[in-house]
C-alpha cells in the first residue's frame, strides 16, 4: 500500500512497481478504435516512452505497445498507485502551500471509485471525461504540486505537467489546458488519433479540471430542470403521480433517479450496463430496479395512482422502452408518460456513450473495435427508432426536451425527424433544456457554486449549508419575484440535502445561486474559517456549465439568438479574467457537454482559508464570473440578462456594460434592405 508521501515522490522507478494489469473488480472504459497508422503507433510509443529513463524503455516498450493495440491508449496501467483513492483531509498532504494540497484532494476525489466511472483509465465521467491521459503524468504532477512555492504555477498542457514555472503569489497556482487543437483539426477522428498519440485529451469539463463532485451536481441542476420543466410545461411544480422517462445511470446521469425523487415524480431511468444500476441502487439512488418491461409498466401505474415519488431502474435499452410505452398507448389509450429526456453520452456515440438496441451491450462493445462503421450504421438506426417512438409519444400529449448530450444533434446526423421547421441553426423539433428551461435562470445570473470542505469533515459540510440557508433566506427578502423563486427552490434543495445521502466522495455541496448569493456565501464562509466554526479551508468553485463558462451552441448558448452563439469568446475570456482576479487554479477545455469540437468551455477553484486576502479575491472573481456571461446575454437581446446587468451596475458603481439598443420597428430594416 502507497502512502501520500511516496505518491509524491515521483515517479517509481527503482525497482519499477509490478505489472498488475487491469483491476478486474472495477469498471473499464470501452477499447478505443484510433486506427493509427504505424508511423502514428511509433510517435504514441515514442511519445509515451519520453516519461522514462532510457534503461527502462526496453521494458516499458513492449508493454506499452500492447496497451496500444489491445486497448487503443497507453494507460500505463503499472503505474497505477495502490494507495486508495479518495479525498483525504487536507492535512495529510506533504505539501509546502495549502493551494497545493487542495488541489491534490480535488485530484484524489475525481479518481475515487465511488466516484469515477472508469479509475484505471482516470476517467471520471462522460465515458472519456479524462483527469490525466496517462499514470505517469499522475506521479508527476503530485511531485509538482508537493514541491511548489507561492511563486510558482503548474502549467498542464492536455493532462501532461509542463513544469512548474515562476510567478506571483497573486498568480493561479495551476492553469491547465485540454483539448486546445487548431480548430480545422478538431475533429472527432483527429481526436481518436491525437489521444492516442498522448498529445491532447478531452477533459469533459470538470474532470480535467479537478473539480466534479460525484453525481450531487447534476441531481441539483436535473432536480431544477425538473420543476422548471413541470412549470412551463404542466402548469404546477406539485409532480406527485407525474411520470418523467429518461436513460442513463453511469458517471453524470446517475443523478436522474435521485433528482426525480427529490422533485417527488416518478421517475424511470433506462440503462443497459448492469455495474452502474446495481452501483447507483446500492446507494439507494435508485430504489428499484426491473428487467422486465411488464413489470416497469405496472409499477408505473401503480406510482402514478398513489402519488408516490419513484427512482425506478429499468435494466434495458431506452429504445425498448420507449417503444413499450407507445405500443401501451396505442393499445390502452392512456399516456404513461408524462415529460421525457435522454442523457446518454451522444457526445461520444461510437466509442461506448450509445448503445445501439440492436445489441447486447456484449455484442456492442464487440463490434464498435472491430466493425467501426457497421456499429456506427447500427447506432444511427437505433436513434431513428428511439426518435420515432418520441415523436409518437409527443404527439400524443408527452414533453420532452434534450439534456444538452447532443441527443438532437446525432440524431439529426443520423437522419432521424427531428428538424425545426423554419429553425435556426442551433434549433430542432424539440428544444435543449437552456433554450425552454436553465437559458432564463443562466440569464439572471443563476448557476451551479459549489464548495468542498477540505477537512473532510461532515460538520464542517453541516456548518456550511447552513450558512448558505442562512444567507439565501436574507437575500430572498429584497429581490424580484422571479428572482426570489429560483431562491426559494435553492433553500428547498439545500435543507433537503442532508436528507438524501448527497454526498459521494469529498464532503461538497452545490446550490444554485446568482452573482449577489455567490459572493455573500463565498465571504460568509471564509468568515466562519477565520472564526474556527469551519475546521478547515473550503474550496469554491462551479460546474463549468454556467453563465459565463460555457460557448456551446446546442446547450448553454443555445438561447443566443444575435448570430454569436458559434463564438467563444465569453468562455475564454472567463478563464483569463478569473486567472488575474484571484483564483487558485483555472482551466480551458475544447468538448464537454456535447463533444469533442463542438463547445468551448472553463472553470476554476479558488480556496477560501479565513484569510482578509482570500476574501478579497473571492469578491472580486465571482463578481466578473458571473458578470460577464450575464453582459453578453444581455448584448444579445436577452430580456431577464438586460434587467440583471443592470441592478449590478447599480449596486456595482465601476461596472460598466454597453447596453443593446433594440430595433423596435421592423419595417425600417425591410425599408433599407429592399432600398
Amino acid at each position: 500500500m502507497s502512502s501520500l508521501k511516496e505518491i509524491c515522490a515521483g515517479l517509481p522507478l527503482d525497482p519499477l512497481p509490478p505489472n498488475r494489469g487491469r483491476d478486474p473488480n472495477v469498471p473499464h472504459a470501452p477499447v478505443r478504435t484510433p486506427n493509427l497508422t504505424p508511423a502514428e503507433e511509433r510517435l504514441a510509443l515514442r511519445n509515451a516512452l519520453r516519461y522514462f529513463p532510457p534503461n527502462v524503455h526496453a521494458t516499458m516498450a513492449a508493454e506499452f505497445a500492447q496497451e496500444l493495440r489491445q486497448y487503443g491508449h497507453i494507460y500505463m496501467y503499472r503505474f497505477c498507485p495502490a494507495l486508495r483513492m479518495r479525498a483525504y483531509p487536507i492535512d495529510q498532504y506533504p505539501c509546502r502551500t495549502r493551494q497545493a494540497s487542495s488541489i491534490m484532494l480535488m485530484i484524489m476525489n475525481n479518481l475515487d471509485p465511488v466516484v469515477a466511472q472508469f479509475p484505471q483509465e482516470l476517467v471520471t465521467y462522460g465515458g472519456n471525461g479524462q483527469v490525466f491521459s496517462n499514470w505517469a503524468q499522475f506521479w508527476l504532477v503530485f511531485h509538482y504540486l508537493s514541491t511548489m512555492t507561492e511563486e510558482q504555477t503548474l502549467v498542464m498542457y492536455s493532462g501532461h505537467p509542463l513544469g512548474l514555472f515562476p510567478s506571483l503569489p497573486s498568480s493561479p497556482r495551476c492553469v491547465i489546458t485540454n483539448g486546445m487543437v487548431i480548430p480545422n483539426y478538431s475533429s472527432r477522428e483527429e481526436y481518436e488519433k491525437m489521444f492516442a498519440m498522448g498529445i491532447t485529451m478531452y477533459g469533459q469539463m470538470t474532470a480535467g479540471s479537478y473539480c466534479y463532485i460525484g453525481p450531487q451536481g447534476i441531481v441539483h441542476g436535473t432536480m431544477l430542470t425538473v420543476l422548471n420543466a413541470g412549470r412551463r410545461y404542466l402548469g404546477s411544480d406539485d409532480l406527485r403521480g407525474r411520470v418523467f422517462v429518461t436513460s442513463g445511470l453511469g458517471g453524470m446521469s446517475g443523478a436522474q433517479a435521485k433528482a426525480a425523487v427529490i422533485s417527488g415524480c416518478v421517475g424511470v431511468i433506462a440503462e443497459v450496463d448492469e455495474a452502474p444500476l446495481k452501483k447507483r441502487h446500492e446507494q439507494g439512488w435508485l430504489m428499484e430496479v426491473t428487467s422486465d418491461l411488464s413489470h416497469c409498466i405496472q409499477r408505473i401505474r401503480e406510482a402514478r395512482k398513489a402519488k408516490a415519488a419513484l427512482s425506478l431502474g429499468y435494466h434495458g435499452n431506452i429504445v425498448d422502452l420507449w417503444e413499450c410505452l407507445y405500443q401501451e398507448y396505442k393499445k390502452t389509450g392512456e399516456l404513461l408518460v408524462d415529460l421525457g429526456s435522454d442523457q446518454t453520452s451522444l457526445h461520444n456515440p461510437f466509442s461506448g456513450g450509445y448503445y445501439p438496441v440492436q445489441l447486447t451491450i456484449r455484442q456492442a462493445n464487440q463490434l464498435m473495435n472491430t466493425d467501426p462503421q457497421s456499429f456506427k450504421t447500427l447506432v444511427h438506426e437505433s436513434l431513428c427508432r428511439q426518435v420515432e417512438a418520441i415523436n409518437n409519444l409527443s404527439d400524443a400529449g408527452m414533453f420532452f426536451w434534450d439534456y444538452g448530450n447532443a441527443f438532437l444533434l446525432e440524431a439529426q446526423r443520423a437522419g432521424a425527424k427531428v428538424e425545426k421547421k423554419g429553425g435556426g441553426a442551433t434549433e430542432f423539433k424539440y428544444p435543449s433544456y437552456v433554450q425552454h428551461i436553465m437559458g432564463d435562470i443562466f440569464s439572471l445570473g443563476f448557476g451551479p457554486f459549489r464548495w468542498v470542505c477540505t477537512s473532510g469533515d461532515p460538520a464542517d459540510l453541516a456548518e456550511t449549508d447552513a450558512i448558505a440557508t442562512a444567507v439565501l433566506e436574507e437575500i430572498s427578502s429584497t429581490v424580484t419575484e422571479r428572482v426570489r423563486q429560483q431562491y426559494s427552490d435553492n433553500i428547498r434543495w439545500i435543507r433537503e440535502a442532508g436528507k438524501h445521502n448527497m454526498v459521494v466522495g469529498s464532503q461538497a455541496r452545490i446550490l444554485y445561486s446568482d452573482q449577489r448569493g455567490r459572493v455573500s456565501i463565498a465571504l460568509a464562509i471564509n468568515q466562519a474559517i477565520a472564526k474556527g466554526k469551519v475546521s478547515a479551508p473550503v474550496v469554491i468553485s462551479r460546474d463549468h456549465h454556467d453563465v459565463s463558462g460555457t460557448d456551446s451552441p446546442f446547450r448553454e448558448t443555445s438561447n443566443v439568438y444575435d448570430g454569436s452563439a458559434f463564438c467563444a469568446d465569453m468562455a475564454v475570456q472567463n478563464f483569463v479574467g478569473d486567472a488575474f482576479r484571484g483564483a487558485t487554479w483555472v482551466a480551458l477545455h475544447n468538448g464537454g457537454g456535447v463533444g469533442w469540437g463542438e463547445v468551448i468551455n472553463g472553470g476554476f477553484g479558488l480556496v477560501l482559508d479565513g484569510s482578509e486576502e482570500a476574501g478579497q479575491r473571492a469578491k472580486l472573481m465571482l463578481n466578473w464570473d458571473v458578470s460577464n456571461g450575464v453582459a453578453r446575454r444581455c448584448w444579445s437581446g436577452n430580456a431577464n440578462a438586460y434587467e440583471a446587468i443592470q441592478r449590478t451596475m447599480e449596486d456595482q458603481r465601476q461596472l460598466r456594460v454597453t447596453m443593446p439598443n433594440p430595433v423596435q420597428e421592423e419595417h425600417i430594416l425591410d425599408h433599407a434592405l429592399l432600398g
